[in-house]
């Protein structure tokens, strides 16, 4: 389902955004659309590109404690 939203902004940007839109091949309200998907944070796999999404869970899972990671960047950079 799709609702109306009225933003108001700067003439300026509105045509800015407009020549960016038709750029991209897109329209304003898809673009600003995306935009408020990506705010709302990633989806899973969907959002990463092939080469991370192939990386995914290729690591056990474990926990390194703040202590060890400490150690090892004061061991790294001496």
């Amino acid at each position: 389902m799709h609702t109306k939203l009225t933003l108001r902004l700067d003439a300026r940007l509105i045509r800015q955004a407009k020549s960016y839109a038709r750029r991209q091949g897109k329209s304003v309200s898809a673009i600003v659309a995306d935009y408020f998907h990506r705010l709302a944070g990633p989806d899973t796999a969907e959002e990463l590109s092939p080469p991370v999404r192939s990386l995914v869970g290729a690591l056990k899972p474990g926990r390194v404690a703040e202590e060890d990671y400490r150690r090892y960047l004061t061991d790294k950079h001496r």
